[in-house]
């Protein structure tokens, strides 16, 4: 049997110098591994900060040095495509329950739908209404309370844990004018020579004719509050509200729409409220209105010919009125406009009828609808009934809300365009 050397092997500087190499190799080579890893994982965390976080972040727009992020506004752009669901789904219900046409309504819906910048502009211009409504308020130290906001959603889905409230209806007072002997003679068929509870148009004049110009109108101002769709005029308890609450919230979680979203819209619309008060607490309670009648012709030579038949008396202004009148609706009531402040005709009409003196035929006025012939029965300052009054705090409010628009420091980034929730949309059978 052969005997084993005991002699230990020598490792040379060679060899040692490979090894080192190699283990500098398997080194590197992890290292670079790892920094891969982590390249990928910071991409990839990049990539869902950048969406989730970073992005919805980003301005889409900025009012006097306030932002309002991407988040924010695509929050409201989704909460309002919901509400336009669940409008189309009552006007299809009551269609296929009752029998209602509603397919105009319908398609107005989805044209909506189907128009996400639309819907963008929409809100994000009411956002910004919104920024310079907040800061206003702020000035003024008008807030709205939690408790506010909490009383306004009951209210909203009919809930009053302390009564439904009671409407009272305070009756105008007016102030009836005193007609003339020759007032009463030009305008023997009125009983009552003073506005009834309503003092607006008595006819039904053609729309055309005395549609208020669009100018002076206080547009209609849109509401952020969800409307939930089973709400009703019910009373019940507590419990039942604080059910159908959450599953009205449990609706719009499945679209990434947060309760203090929701919340925020309700805050907002009251906080408007609150301003409105302040603003237009000046808003007079009366205003002058002219008592009328006109008759609307086609062209200059009618105009003319029945000028000359009423100046020279051979023909009674209402006969003319109810033959000739184009006006179908005051024709019919020999002319009558009936009792109108200003705002409440077209521009033109308005002019002649506020400057022409009272009992006198005017000459004949021209609109975008033809040949007017005004007669003006009285003029007299009266009390604006309670609807009247409001939508003249309307447009006082809306008035200042432009000129404070004119006046801030509004930036819009147009990166919101690429940014328009399509979500959710209409799912028709």
């Amino acid at each position: 049997m052969a005997k084993q050397s005991s002699t230990p092997k020598v490792i040379t500087k060679k060899h040692l110098a490979r090894v080192e190499r190699e283990r500098r190799q398997t080194r590197l080579i992890l290292a670079i591994a790892i920094a891969g890893i982590l390249i990928v994982i910071g991409l990839i965390s990049y990539g869902y900060l950048k969406e989730n976080v970073f992005l919805l972040n980003e301005p889409v727009a900025e009012v006097n040095g306030e932002k309002i992020t991407t988040g924010e506004w695509q929050e409201r752009v989704k909460l309002q495509r919901v509400q336009l669901v669940n409008v189309y789904n009552q006007y299809a219900f009551y269609q296929q329950s009752f029998g209602f046409d509603y397919s105009q309504q319908m398609q107005q819906v989805v044209s909506m739908l189907q128009s996400p910048d639309t819907i963008g502009q929409q809100i994000l211009d009411q956002m910004i209404n919104e920024a310079l409504i907040r800061q206003e308020a702020e000035k003024l130290g008008i807030t709205v309370s939690d408790e506010e906001v909490e009383k306004s959603i009951q209210e909203n889905f009919n809930f009053f844990p302390d009564g439904t409230p009671s409407p009272t209806i305070t009756p105008t007072e007016f102030s009836y004018p005193t007609f003339t002997s020759q007032q009463l003679t030009l305008y023997p068929s009125t009983a009552t020579p003073g506005p009834t509870s309503t003092p607006e148009v008595t006819s039904t004049p053609d729309t055309s004719v005395t549609l208020t110009p669009t100018a002076t109108t206080a547009p209609p101002t849109p509401s952020p509050v969800p409307q939930p769709p089973t709400a009703t005029a019910t009373a019940y308890t507590l419990e039942g509200f604080q059910t159908q609450y959450g599953d009205m919230l449990k609706n719009f979680e499945t679209y990434n729409i947060s309760e203090s979203a929701i919340r925020e819209g309700y805050k907002s619309e009251l906080l408007r409220k609150k301003l409105l008060e302040e603003i237009a607490k000046d808003t007079p309670r009366t205003e002058e209105q002219v008592l009328a009648r006109h008759i609307l012709v086609e062209t200059e030579e009618e105009a003319q010919t029945v000028y000359q038949k009423l100046t020279t008396g051979k023909e009674d202004f209402a006969k003319v009125a109810r033959e000739s009148s184009k006006d179908t609706g005051s024709g019919a009531n020999g002319g009558d406009l009936g009792w109108f402040g200003k705002g409440a005709m077209v521009a033109e009409f308005e002019e002649a009828a506020f400057s022409q003196p009272s009992g006198e035929i005017g000459k004949p006025v021209k609109s975008e609808f033809g040949y007017h012939i005004i007669q003006v029965i009285a003029r007299q300052e009266l009390p604006l009934t309670d609807s009247q009054y409001q939508q003249k705090k309307e447009t006082a409010f809306n008035d200042w809300l432009t000129a404070r628009h004119d006046e801030a420091a509004i930036i819009t980034h147009d990166v919101w365009m690429q940014r328009v929730p399509t979500e959710p949309g209409l799912a028709i059978q």
